[in-house]
């Protein structure tokens, strides 16, 4: 079974370099793996993908050897294992406000003893049943090990509850949705600036405590330089969005030559 570079470096207290995309761009997929990138972000959540788009996407981050972490639309406990058994090398769930939703999530997508997950073996995970179904394969401890799952962190409930949720085994990163926690201490009626850096203390302080990795957002580069400083190991930067400022560069670049554009 291949082994994921996100969770090498996590697990040796390194930080990883992750990118993001929500469409079908597989040239992203390569582009991001010459760069150096240990993984990409699928955002499923917001994003629409169909099946085959994203299986082709993942054979992709295989062949290219880059992770991918797929934040899902759903928490249905076979769809959620049926993304590592296409390839995914983790899952990011999101609005997760406690503990008994994550045990639920880490039955889903963990074999026994861990967890509940499905047995099959017959996808790219399993190099469709040529590694999964050999006698002595390891396949299911491999599969244990070397996939990865992420919580976002993004209501209130979840800062009070981030003690709880870290302690859960199965659980590698806590992830701070800033956006969504932000927006949910503002319609409380609490500071959101100063709430935000309350809970990213205090979501630090428990991922340090239980022996996980924390993530976050960052909307600048000062901001991605900060967090790194408080440890943060994944702050994903460089997504396909950012194609937006090529076109926007190269359409000013244009003006100069188009003086009647």
């Amino acid at each position: 079974m291949r082994a994921s570079k996100v969770l090498a470096k996590l697990r040796a207290g390194r930080f990883v370099r992750m990118s993001s995309m929500g469409h079908f761009l597989p040239f992203f997929v390569r582009h991001s793996a010459a760069a150096g990138y240990d993984g990409i972000w699928l955002d499923l959540e917001h994003r629409t993908m169909g099946d085959r788009e994203v299986q082709a996407l993942l054979a992709y981050c295989h062949a290219c050897d880059i992770d991918c972490m797929v934040r899902p639309p759903t928490r249905e406990h076979s769809q959620l294992y049926r993304y590592l058994e296409e390839g995914a090398a983790g899952l990011m769930l999101p609005l997760v406000d406690d503990a008994m939703t994550v045990r639920r999530i880490v039955d889903a997508v963990k074999f026994p003893p861990l967890g509940n997950r499905g047995l099959d073996g017959a996808g790219l995970d399993g190099d469709y049943g040529l590694d999964a179904w050999r006698t002595d394969s390891s396949y299911i401890a491999d599969a244990n090990r070397e996939t990865f799952l992420v919580v976002q962190i993004e209501t209130p409930a979840a800062v009070d509850a981030v003690e709880e949720i870290a302690a859960v085994p199965g659980v590698d990163c806590l992830f701070i949705g800033p956006g969504d926690l932000g927006l949910r201490y503002t319609a409380a009626g609490r500071d959101a600036a100063a709430a935000l850096e309350e809970a990213i203390a205090l979501v630090a302080a428990a991922a340090r405590r239980h022996g996980k990795a924390w993530g976050i957002t960052a909307s600048s580069i000062e901001a991605l330089t900060r967090y790194r400083e408080l440890g943060a190991q994944i702050i994903p930067w460089g997504g396909d969005f950012a194609l937006a400022r090529v076109l926007q560069q190269c359409g000013r670049e244009l003006d100069m030559l188009d003086k009647e554009g």
